[in-house]
């Protein structure tokens, strides 16, 4: 196998491993609120201005019948609602309800705490340093 082939595996496996990693900790912190890490994902999505469920999965890079599914769900637990899109007579906007916010405001402090954690493990300019090539190699990917 040639370099760039190696090397290509080995960002795709390291990636794919760090997102079941990145998944678990996503689990137990939502866990205590009574939610999943996709519920999470989903409603920290619009937490700071509503979106249509194709933006969502545009934002998150997920499908958009996966979130489709999320929101309808966390609109029947009465933590999401949607909301006239003035944009678009049919892709109605998902936003939070006081209680969603209350859910999420729930993770904040294990949040907060992990992160505290990993980059205290890495130290910061390692932490911004993975952050930067992480982004780095998601645009290249988009690019490309």
């Amino acid at each position: 196998m040639s370099e760039p082939a190696e090397l290509l595996s080995g960002l795709a496996l390291g990636a794919f491993r760090l997102n079941g990693q990145f998944l678990q900790v996503a689990e137990e912190l939502a866990r205590p609120a009574g939610m999943t890490a996709a519920w999470w994902q989903v409603l920290g999505a619009v937490l700071h201005e509503p979106l249509p469920v194709a933006g969502i999965a545009r934002v998150m890079g997920m499908s958009r019948q996966g979130v489709q599914r999320i929101a309808d769900l966390l609109v029947e637990r009465g933590l999401a609602e949607y909301r006239p899109n003035p944009a678009h007579r049919r892709a109605k906007l998902l936003q939070p309800t006081a209680t969603g916010r209350e859910s999420i405001a729930k993770i904040i402090p294990g949040h907060r705490a992990f992160a505290e954690r990993l980059v205290t493990a890495l130290g910061p300019e390692d932490a911004k340093n993975c952050l930067e090539t992480l982004q780095r190699l998601s645009s290249t990917l988009d690019h490309l």
